[in-house]
């Protein structure tokens, strides 16, 4: 039973857990193939690329399909056939086997030939062009390589090429090039020339001949492969230079590659650049210690110039492996369609590359989901036994049974697309399995859209462990995908055991937002003082449900509020917001602030008000508040300001009521800052002012030096130096009697260097009037006489005329010109002195 399992298994390597990708895969040719071995042996097969031609030991040749049924039988001898030959029509044959007979003949048509030797003929060969009269030619060999050449009278006359190194064991053909070997090596023939142009000996003589036959292959027209024993040559035909020939053939052949293999080498065949080595295994059996055959290796390998690289290597299971020798195998290929045929005596295995279905195949058995899927998205067009869909959704599965639910959820997104069922099937997978928060996140939200009960379902498993989930769910999912009046109902109850708890009513107020009930969501966001109240008040205009919540807006953050209200004052009043927060005098005092910087004369009815608001609560801008209102009632504030002692305040009310020697008073007593006095003396601009600044100093000796230091340029310094006591000690007298010095000295400098500017500049502009003056004036037969309105210049040139040009460019004939009453010899433009008389009205004489 465990032979039969073997025998039933043709593909596979022998180490099947190794995650390197076969480069071909198999199968058993079978039909009429299992019909044929099961009462006989194959000896020899070759391929076309329309059929099949298999020979056996009972010496029948059968015509096969490519899926192995009989297409035609012939009864050649009942010997063991030896070789079948096609020529590359695939319209004649060439047969011979043991007995020694040899048979060419035409598949569809009457023309054949047949002899028979006295000994057993191993090969024949057919010329590939012997469907053409002038290539009638074959090849037979047996201890002699002979050439049958049709002539005349359709005679066929024998030719010996080569003969005396023992029998002739393989022969090929290709093109104008014959390749066959014996017991010494291999010999290629040019039959051109009909000259032999190399002899590449065999390397391990030791091996019989018989029992390790040669094995060759051409790989094009000019390059040929020898495989013997465990060695393997490649060898290119190349053409000799004409200064090399001599006597020698115009061809040569150069070894491009050489190396060993581990094994005995039983067929090749050329894949791209690669090689296809069928070996022959001996392996020493573990029960009984005794050598056995074992199963062939089909492998490829990549020839370098002295050894090779193995690509890929199986172990084939064909009927029979324990008893067949090296020579029972044969590896025939069919260039088209990279087909290569394994040949055993009971046994015959198509190995073919591997396309992208059996790439996804490999990858699927190896559990490499995500390659797979890969793999089948790029050749979509071109895999017929996937779909990709099958393909993910065997990805998705094995994620789950993996427990990598996040990373399975995600995978959903791509492959089930807009499949609405199979969504709404994986949610139930994954709710059974209790995973559904891991799909929440990539459930489709839009195009498509899945039905309400799978995401109600996906919220109540939130809602019922995680509402910080839950919250964040509600916030990106749109209100529209599920029964909101459900959901709501749902928060409801959970409220009802944990009334405090912000995360729900946060969730909560979202609901009532898509459920357009926005008084609701607007109480429990001020009631947890969330900042997305002042959104939600913008985006569905809800000013009208705050009107009574002015207060709490503004506890909950007064400069948004205080900016949402103004920017809405159409539709909240001013007066309605300063109504409400009448008890809140610190939150009144901020709104009206506000208004006041925006526009100082919207809140004017406030204003008498606002000086209290500033005095209690914003002190630093109750100055600025009094000198930018028109409407604030002076008296009022310069009350409130004396009760509060505010010195700076009343100092610029009295000086703004006009009584600017009490506020000086109140600078010097109070303040006693003389600087503040004299800047304030300096923009009063009064005389009487700095008297009174200087009868109030007059006593104090700081006072002195600062009005020293800073009146110089307001005040005569005189006044104030005369009117020191004698003896009085003033600290920095000296430094402040030499800057007034300075000071005097520096504006007369400033008024001499003013008088060199403009005496300088008046000159300047002097001198370019008189260039203007003095440049010529262009007088041509466009200009006219401003008085007679003909051509300022006559028609005739020859003649003498007066022409008087004036600065201004007006033009006149001289007799044209008025005369002048005046004494005066300057004469004036008529037309420019009628509006006014100036600069450039002097007359200009031309004379020709």
């Amino acid at each position: 039973q465990e032979t039969r399992c073997n025998e039933e298994s043709t593909d596979e390597s022998e180490e099947d857990e190794s995650e390197e990708e076969p480069k071909l895969k198999y199968e058993r040719l079978s039909n009429g193939v299992t019909e044929i071995l099961q009462k006989d042996a194959a000896s020899c097969m070759t391929v076309h690329e329309k059929f099949l031609a298999l020979g056996t030991h009972y010496g029948k040749v059968y015509l096969l399909d490519v899926q192995g049924n009989i297409t035609q039988k012939f009864d050649v001898s009942p010997v063991k056939i030896n070789q079948i030959s096609l020529d590359e029509s695939g319209e004649h044959m060439g047969v011979c086997s043991e007995d020694g007979k040899v048979q060419v003949f035409g598949l569809y048509s009457a023309e054949e030939f047949h002899e028979t030797f006295d000994c057993p003929i191993k090969i024949v060969a057919v010329h590939p062009h012997f469907v053409r009269s002038h290539f009638k030619q074959f090849v037979t060999g047996g201890k002699k390589l002979l050439l049958y050449e049709r002539g005349w009278m359709n005679r066929w006359k024998p030719l010996i090429l080569h003969e005396g190194e023992g029998n002739i064991r393989n022969v090929k053909w290709r093109g104008h090039l014959i390749a066959w070997a014996n017991n010494m090596g291999v010999k290629i023939l040019d039959m051109i020339s009909k000259q032999r142009i190399t002899n590449v000996p065999r390397d391990d003589i030791s091996l019989r001949p018989d029992m390790y036959p040669c094995s060759l292959c051409w790989k094009d027209n000019l390059t040929l492969i020898i495989g013997w024993g465990s060695s393997v040559k490649i060898c290119s035909v190349k053409e000799r230079h004409a200064s090399e020939m001599r006597d020698l053939p115009n061809r040569y052949v150069e070894i491009v590659f050489q190396f060993d293999t581990e094994f005995y080498i039983s067929g090749l065949a050329p894949i791209c650049d690669q090689l296809v080595i069928l070996s022959y295994v001996k392996e020493i059996s573990e029960k009984t210690e005794v050598e056995c055959c074992a199963r062939p290796r089909l492998d490829i390998v990549q020839p370098l110039p002295e050894s090779c690289e193995e690509i890929s290597s199986d172990a084939l299971t064909v009927r029979g492996f324990q008893e067949n020798e090296c020579r029972d195998y044969h590896l025939e290929y069919s260039e088209g369609e990279s087909l290569f045929y394994i040949i055993s005596p009971r046994d015959v295995v198509v190995a073919k590359e591997r396309d992208q279905d059996d790439h996804i195949d490999w990858l699927l058995e190896k559990k490499k989901y995500e390659e797979a899927l890969m793999a089948a998205e790029i050749s979509q067009k071109t895999i017929k036994k996937h779909k990709i869909l099958d393909i993910g959704l065997a990805y998705i599965n094995h994620l789950v049974e993996k427990g990598e639910y996040d990373l399975a959820a995600r995978k959903c997104q791509k492959i089930l697309g807009k499949n609405t069922e199979l969504w709404e099937f994986e949610v139930y997978k994954f709710k059974e399995i209790g995973q559904l928060k891991a799909i929440s996140r990539y459930l489709p939200r839009r195009d498509p859209v899945l039905k309400p009960l799978i995401y109600e379902m996906v919220l109540h498993e939130f809602l019922e462990s995680d509402y910080e989930g839950f919250a964040t769910l509600i916030k990106e999912w749109p209100g529209d995908l599920y029964n909101n009046t459900i959901i709501v109902q749902a928060v409801v109850d959970h409220l009802k055991k944990d009334p405090q708890n912000r995360t729900l009513l946060r969730t909560l107020a979202e609901l009532y937002t898509y459920d357009q009930r926005y008084g609701r969501a607007l109480e429990i966001y001020l009631t947890l003082r969330h900042k997305d109240v002042f959104q939600l008040i913008h985006k569905h205009n809800l000013f009208s449900s705050i009107r009574d919540k002015i207060v709490l807006l503004m506890d909950f953050d007064s400069e948004k509020a205080v900016d949402m209200l103004l920017d809405n004052e159409d539709k909240i009043s001013i007066d309605r917001v300063v109504e409400e927060l009448e008890n809140r005098p610190e939150l009144q005092h901020v709104y009206l602030h506000k208004l006041f910087k925006r526009d100082h004369h919207k809140g004017q009815r406030y204003h008498e008000k606002q000086i209290s608001l500033y005095a209690e609560y914003d002190r630093p801008n109750l100055l600025p508040f009094l000198r930018d209102s028109t409407h604030c009632p002076l008296e009022k504030a310069l009350e409130i300001c004396q009760q509060r002692n505010f010195v700076e305040e009343t100092v610029y009310l009295l000086s703004r009521m006009g009584n600017s020697r009490s506020a000086l008073k109140m600078i010097m007593e109070e303040l006693q800052d003389v600087d503040k006095a004299i800047e304030f003396a300096k923009e009063q601009d009064d005389g009487e002012l700095w008297e009174d600044l200087i009868l109030y100093s007059i006593d104090k000796p700081p006072f002195i030096t600062g009005l020293l230091n800073n009146i110089g340029t307001h005040v005569d310094p005189i006044l104030l130096i005369h009117r020191i006591k004698e003896g009085m000690e003033i600290p920095n007298l000296r430094d402040s009697l030499v800057k007034i010095l300075q000071d005097y000295n520096l504006q007369i400098l400033l008024r001499e260097g003013c008088k060199k500017i403009l005496v300088a500049d008046s000159l300047s502009l002097l001198k370019k009037m008189h260039r203007t003056q003095m440049k010529g004036v262009l007088v041509d037969e466009e200009n006219i006489c401003e008085s007679c309105l003909s051509p300022i210049l006559p028609s005739d040139a020859s003649k003498s005329f007066n022409v008087v040009v004036f600065h201004c460019r007006h033009m006149f004939h001289k007799e044209c010109l008025p005369v002048s009453n005046t004494v005066s010899p300057v004469q004036f433009c008529n037309i420019c002195s009628a509006k006014h008389r100036g600069p450039g009205s002097a007359i200009l004489e031309m004379k020709k």
